[in-house]
């Protein structure tokens, strides 16, 4: 069976499943809207001295690209319009973010204006406001007289907003760019409407290029890299260090990217591998085979590779699901990969190939514009932490150019006006371009510097946990302040490590690690997130001590949202269903076996794997903090729901994390939990009340579903509530009592009784008479 029948299988199978276990994967690939001008739409809602202070009326869309005039009365004072209509960046949520901006004839940014969104800006923390107060920075400006540096913002990057952000500044550094070279902002000629001066000029243009299907000659890397058929951009840490100093001020030069200057920062590369003689010599035939009856018509692919101090992937695509740090940009569209579009490779096909670090296949999203066979840039995004809020970005470009041969003009196409787009042209020189790049093995460590209370306070709860779990004989003795504390344990778990610090463990991380283990360990990229790091290091741990129970029972956040919530469903008076011991064991099989399922597929293909994991709820619920598409909240919510009935629903039957993790707790060295003999034949009180049905009728704990909540040892110690204690206690009781008796009769003196015999004198006379 061929790789590709294997994978349809594979997802035909997973399809079914998806019907009741992975409802949110059905509509994962939905199709995007299509683009269209829609100026008019929004100008139409906004009145006109919000977009262009002064202005006392807005004329009627025209031209191409689309603008509308302002004018004070018959003054025409500059020109509004909608940045998607320019540019096609795409935010975070793979849709456009619209703005209305209003650019003065001089070139001043008069308004600008965030109109529509799709970003989950909301859900990380963001308010709203923040994002305005960024946006208005703009006005003011004039990129024409003062240009921006690529990739520099006017305004600090807010944390935990990066993509937004920078693809606001994208969109209107390159939208006025692109205005003012059409209708000549910014000059005495400037386009007023009344002169067709610009416009009447018929343009220069040549032949729009498209790739060479017959060239599919098999080369090496050395003959590809030489003839520029793969892009290539190299990058030292002297190099990262002046791009900071030269674009993000004074701040960022205090924490510069550690090694020395000549070091590596990263090697980044990058080729299309929908033209078969690149596909064919870097994924070998079979491979490129697969990838062509995989693409759609028209549809192109993009391989990506890189070593060095800095990782282009990073570690937000595994949480959000898109590459955040590389961003494609041809003309006026722009757009970022997500994990759907991803596919990891082992290695690549030629045998003088590098042995990369990171290396992926990327098919071009579909709704998206891109001509791979005309210049387009792959742009990599660096970031440095500067404190626990603050970060500094800077920009690098890998421009690429299909070769002459490995392309051909299509005279079906429209002609390519010849014009330098100065977004996309390279206007420093390729050192200087290098410099607008960063670093970061050492990346790693400044975010651990920049994370450090994060890290104190995670720290300190595990040492916390560690004393419960250590003097849990003593704690639930009390069972009152027991319950209150973990309460305020979960809400923690919940709050501050869940929704707060985003370390929500996931079993991706398992299959990641798991695939690094088999094709290139570097700690560098566990290490990125030192949150998630710890919590691994430790719950590695606590397997030996605890089983899975630490972190399940205590440190997941999604696992402490569904104890709040069937404790408030039980406060409501919701009743409880208890599932019958031998449903319940099957059904906790489930588990195990989506677990086996994702395992198995991520030896075939970890993307695929990534997308399957989806069955975790964890990103929605925690990381997204439910803002996102529908299906996947449904999903989140119906699984919540049944953990008010059932406690934990979800940890007892459908966590394949839970699964992972509890497979290796079979290798625990040590059982803290005390039983008395008497625990299961005949006293079941422990098994009734235990609130994921870990204790068996028999009496024994299932280690594998224990979470270690220590209900049971709550039980074992109390004297009213567990049987054993209240028989031991009776006995006590009625030892005591007897030995109280007796020592009380013990306690009391002797007395002497004096017995006095008083003689009958009738009877003694007579007798003595009768004598003589």
């Amino acid at each position: 069976m061929s790789g590709l029948h294997f994978k349809e299988k594979i997802n035909h199978l997973c399809s079914g499943i998806t019907l009741f276990v992975l409802l949110p994967l059905l509509l994962i690939t939905a199709p995007l809207l299509a683009h269209a001008e829609r100026l008019p739409e929004f100008l139409s809602k906004n009145p006109p001295a919000e977009i262009f202070p002064g202005a006392d009326r807005i004329g009627e869309p025209e031209g191409k690209p689309m603008v509308a005039r302002a004018y004070k009365g018959n003054e025409q004072l500059g020109f509004v319009y909608l940045t998607t209509d320019i540019v096609n960046t795409r935010g975070y949520s793979s849709k456009p973010i619209d703005m209305l901006v209003g650019l003065a004839n001089d070139g001043t940014i008069r308004g600008v204006k965030l109109v529509e969104h799709h970003e989950p800006i909301v859900l990380i923390g963001i308010p709203q406001a923040k994002v305005d107060a960024f946006i208005r920075h703009y006005i003011g400006l004039n990129f024409i007289k003062n240009p921006p540096k690529p990739g520099k913002a006017p305004a600090d990057i807010i944390s935990g907003a990066t993509v937004t952000l920078m693809v606001i500044n994208d969109s209107m550094q390159r939208s006025v760019n692109a205005i003012a070279k059409q209708y000549k902002v910014g000059t005495a000629q400037v386009n007023t409407g009344n002169d067709s001066d610009g416009q009447s000029k018929a343009a220069q243009t040549r032949p729009r290029r498209k790739i060479n299907e017959s060239k599919q000659d098999i080369q090496s890397w050395t003959e590809l890299l030489a003839q520029k058929a793969i892009g290539h951009l190299h990058m030292t840490v002297g190099d990262a260090n002046k791009s900071f100093e030269a674009n993000s001020g004074g701040e960022a030069a205090k924490h510069p990217e550690p090694g020395k200057p000549e070091d590596t920062f990263i090697d980044l590369y990058t080729a299309v591998v929908s033209q078969p003689s690149i596909g064919k010599s870097l994924l070998g035939e079979p491979g490129y085979s697969r990838l062509k009856q995989s693409l759609k018509p028209g549809q192109q692919a993009v391989m990506v590779a890189g070593e060095g101090h800095y990782s282009w992937k990073g570690s937000g695509y595994v949480r959000g699901g898109i590459f955040d740090r590389i961003e494609v940009i041809q003309g006026a569209t722009s757009f970022r990969f997500t994990d759907q579009n991803h596919e990891r490779l082992i290695a690549l096909a030629p045998q003088d190939a590098p042995k990369f670090k990171e290396v992926s296949l990327f098919t071009v999203p579909e709704g998206i514009e891109f001509d791979a066979a005309e210049p387009w840039r792959l742009q990599l995004m660096i970031q440095r932490v500067l404190n626990v809020k603050d970060k500094a970005f800077v920009t690098a470009d890998l421009n690429y150019h299909l070769p002459a041969a490995y392309s051909e003009d299509d005279p079906k196409a429209e002609p390519v006006e010849i014009t330098v787009e100065t977004s996309a042209a390279p206007n420093e020189s390729a050192p200087d371009a290098a410099a607008e790049n960063q670093v970061q093995n050492g990346l790693w460590k400044q975010v651990w510097r920049g994370k450090r209370w994060q890290i104190g306070i995670v720290a300190f709860s595990l040492l916390v946990l560690i004393g419960i779990f250590f003097f849990q004989d003593t704690l639930t003795k009390y069972p009152v302040f027991y319950d209150r504390f973990r309460l305020v344990f979960l809400a923690f778990s919940l709050f501050y490590i869940g929704w707060y610090a985003q370390a929500q463990l996931s079993v991706v991380n398992v299959l990641t690690f798991t695939t690094a283990l088999r094709t290139g360990f570097s700690w560098e990229y566990f290490l990125m997130d030192p949150l998630v790091f710890i919590l691994w290091c430790a719950t590695a741990i606590s397997i030996l001590f605890w089983n899975r129970g630490a972190f399940c029972g205590w440190l997941c956040p999604f696992g402490a949202l569904q104890e709040l919530l069937n404790r408030a469903a039980k406060k409501t008076g919701i009743r409880q269903i208890a599932v019958p011991h031998g449903m319940h064991t099957r059904l906790a099989a489930l588990k195990y076996v989506i677990f086996m399922v994702l395992f198995g597929v991520s030896l075939y293909e970890l993307g695929l794997a990534e997308k399957l994991s989806e069955v975790e709820p964890f990103k929605t619920a925690v990381i997204l903090k439910f803002v996102r598409e529908w299906w996947f909240v449904l999903f989140a919510v119906v699984l919540l729901a049944a953990g008010l009935f059932i406690e934990r629903f979800y940890c007892r039957y459908l966590c394949p994390l839970g699964a992972a993790l509890a497979i290796p707790a079979r290798l625990r060295v040590f059982d803290w939990l005390r039983r008395y003999p008497m625990c299961g034949n005949p006293c079941q009180r422990c098994a009734h009340d235990c609130p994921v049905q870990a204790i068996h009728p028999e009496g024994d704990i299932d280690p594998n579903e224990c979470i270690q909540c220590l209900n049971c040892q709550m039980l074992y110690h109390h004297n009213t509530l567990c049987p054993h204690l209240v028989q031991v206690n009776r006995k006590k009781q009625k030892q005591a009592a007897a030995k109280a008796e007796l020592e009380r009769q013990n306690a009391t003196p002797a007395t002497e009784q004096v017995v006095h015999f008083i003689p009958q004198h009738g009877k003694t006379g007579s007798s003595r008479t009768g004598e003589h």
